[in-house]
């Protein structure tokens, strides 16, 4: 079994917590555009409160332990690998309770590259726990904003993990799909569900657009965040995201794989 001791030193080997890959460049630069609130970082969420990029920087620093100090510009930024293994731990309490009750759920996210491996071990064992892992809209179009311009993509589910996928003519099930911070995925999955009666999830679980999205909408949602993204975080400052766990979100996949075996021992979900 994993210890928290074990995954404390796995988070700093693999740069999944203290000196992250992200860059105090790109955490600004993000902090700006949000202030700003210019939608790409928003990604789905309408912030009620007044969030300057002074404001922005003491949340981050709460919620993931970068430095404050707004003349820092430079360098790899931090991420406290004590906030996310609590999170992890609130995570698998979580889990727990949606294990209890067979809530249904709905899995996505806009990091299939690196994270789909870790949302899939959730998935797995809350459906072996009797949770319906919903997959609305699957092979859905939804056209999606990009640097390109509007280009269209299609709603896929690998092991009950939504994603999006280039419309390329294609067949579904290939792996692993593209990389967005669009909220029009779980928008698209949430509204289909609702049109076909239901069920809705109970709980949301991703990143992203995913997590902001339905949020944002008055879904329960809890995610995984890196430090420039601040969206999640405003979130759940301002109690539209549940919880969010702070990581690097660019890691080798593998890498994640031993925070989801910690968060389902820690749940009681191993299988």
């Amino acid at each position: 079994m994993l210890t928290d001791v074990d995954l404390r030193a796995h988070l700093l080997a693999a740069g999944l917590a203290g000196a992250v890959g992200t860059t105090r460049e790109e955490s600004l630069r993000s902090y700006r555009l949000f202030a700003a609130r210019d939608p790409r970082l928003l990604i789905g969420l309408d912030p009620e409160g007044v969030w300057g990029e002074r404001e922005l920087l003491m949340l981050m620093a709460d919620r993931c332990g970068v430095s404050v100090d707004p003349a820092h510009t430079s360098g790899h930024d931090v991420i406290d690998p004590e906030r996310t293994l609590a999170a992890l731990d609130a995570l698998a309490e979580r889990l727990a309770v949606a294990a209890e009750r067979g809530e249904p759920v709905l899995l996505g996210t806009g990091h299939p590259h690196r994270m789909l491996g870790f949302y899939a071990a959730l998935a797995d064992a809350l459906s072996a726990a009797g949770c319906a892992v919903l997959t609305p809209a699957q092979g859905r179009s939804v056209d999606i904003t990009t640097r390109f311009g509007l280009r269209t993509h299609n709603l896929d589910y690998v092991r009950g993990v939504g994603l999006v996928r280039a419309d390329t003519g294609e067949r579904p099930g290939g792996e692993p799909g593209v990389h967005t911070h669009s909220p029009l995925p779980v928008r698209t999955a949430l509204a289909a569900a609702a049109d076909a009666g239901g069920p809705l999830p109970e709980l949301v679980i991703g990143d992203h657009g995913w997590v902001c999205g339905a949020g944002q909408l008055g879904f329960e949602t809890v995610g995984a965040a890196d430090v420039n993204d601040p969206a999640p975080f405003v979130g759940e400052a301002e109690g539209s995201v549940s919880l969010v766990v702070p990581l690097d979100d660019g890691v080798r996949s593998d890498y994640y794989l031993p925070l989801a075996r910690y968060v389902l021992n820690r749940a009681c979900l191993s299988q």
